[in-house]
Formats: C-alpha cells, sequence, structure tokens
C-alpha cells in the first residue's frame, strides 16, 4: 500500500480531482434542466407537463451505462453517418451530458416535489397581490421551495459523484478508470481498491455531513 501511494498518490489525487470536476460540471447543467422541467411539470399547460414527463420517465428508464454509450458513440455515428453532419465528442463533453441528464431527470422531480410542498396559499396571495405568475414563482414561491430543495440536491449530488465511476467505461480518466490503471501496473488489486474507497468515503462522508449542518440551519431559520 505504502508502494501505490508514493508512486500513485499525486495520480490518483488527480483523478480525484478530476471525478469532482465532471460531478460538478454535471450537477451545474442539470440544475439548469432540472428547473426547466421541474417548472414545466408544475404548470397549468398539459403539453408542458406531458413533455416534463416524457423527459423524466425515458433518461430515468434508461441505465446510465447505456447513456453514456450512446452519447459517446450513438450520437455522434448518428450525426456524421445519417445526417451527414461533422461532431466529436470528448470523454468529459460526453460524461458531462451523460450525467447532466441522467441527475437533471431525477433534479426535475426534486424541483416539482419542493415547488408543491410551497403552500397553494402562497401563489395565490402574490397573484391577489398584482404580481404576474412568473414573478410570484420567482419571489414567492421558490425561495420558500428552495430551502427544503437544498438538502435533496446535496444528496444528489453525492449519487451524481457516486455516477462518475460508470463513465470509466468511455474512457475518462477518473478515479477507477485510473485505479484500473494502476492495478494493471502494480498487480496490487485488494491495496489499490482500498484507498480508492477510502478516497471516496472520506469526500462522501464530507458532503453528507455538510448536508446535515446546512439541513438543521435551514431548520433553525424557519
Amino acid at each position: 500500500m505504502a508502494l501505490i501511494v508514493t508512486r500513485y498518490g499525486a495520480l490518483l489525487l488527480r483523478a480525484m480531482g478530476q471525478t469532482l470536476l465532471l460531478a460538478l460540471l454535471g450537477l451545474f447543467f442539470a440544475c439548469i434542466l432540472g428547473m426547466i422541467f421541474g417548472l414545466m411539470s408544475v404548470l397549468q399547460n398539459k403539453v408542458c407537463n406531458i413533455i416534463a414527463l416524457i423527459f423524466v420517465d425515458v433518461i430515468r428508464g434508461v441505465p446510465m451505462i447505456v447513456l453514456a454509450y450512446f452519447i459517446y458513440f450513438g450520437f455522434p455515428y448518428l450525426v456524421n453517418n445519417i445526417l451527414h453532419g461533422s461532431i466529436t465528442l470528448t470523454a468529459l463533453q460526453a460524461g458531462t451530458v451523460c450525467l447532466a441528464l441522467n441527475c437533471g431527470a431525477y433534479m426535475a422531480e426534486i424541483i416539482r416535489a419542493g415547488i408543491q410542498s410551497v403552500d397553494k396559499g402562497q401563489m395565490e396571495a402574490a397573484r391577489s397581490l398584482g404580481l404576474p405568475y412568473w414573478k410570484s414563482m420567482q419571489k414567492v414561491v421558490l425561495p420558500q421551495a428552495i430551502r427544503t430543495m437544498i438538502p435533496s440536491i446535496i444528496n444528489q449530488f453525492i449519487i451524481t459523484l457516486k455516477d462518475t465511476s460508470i463513465l470509466s467505461v468511455i474512457g475518462f480518466p477518473e478515479l477507477v478508470n485510473t485505479a484500473k490503471n494502476v492495478v494493471a501496473n502494480t498487480f496490487m488489486s485488494f491495496q489499490t481498491w482500498g484507498i480508492v474507497a477510502v478516497m471516496y468515503l472520506i469526500i462522501i462522508l464530507a458532503l453528507s455531513k455538510s448536508a446535515k449542518v446546512l439541513e438543521r440551519r435551514l431548520n433553525v431559520g424557519r
């Protein structure tokens, strides 16, 4: 184990950095997608509701590894050979899109549930004061909904962080993919995967603790 830490420790730390980068990028775009489809799901418009429902059901119904293969291999093939376009995706780009779509579907449900948890009287009171629908949503409903959503969003980030390990199948140099290369070079499987498990555990425990602290502060502020 000491050999792996001294010889490959820096490499594994860089891979952990790549893992965090991918998770952050995925979560950033997932929040945008989640907000769009989450709002569409609560609008009093059946077309928007159906579009949001299809997005959530389709993305959540497809295994993430299949989604990763489709985005990295299938989508460029579709554009280049069938639509006669020209596109190439790096592993980072494909991984970000994959995580954003997968996490975005779950974020949409978190946002929908958060908005629906706010008493309907809040929107009615805002509208009765002359505020338009979107201004009422922005100024009255969403600030209250976000308070209940933040712990779930942090938990979703933890899940997304762990899901980055799946993207080793498309060659992205995250922690699991790098660990496979270390094992191939050293034949020290138990020690390498033990170190990787500890690295994941430290990051995830820190995020979990942060989520609990933030949740307590939000509850005190109510």
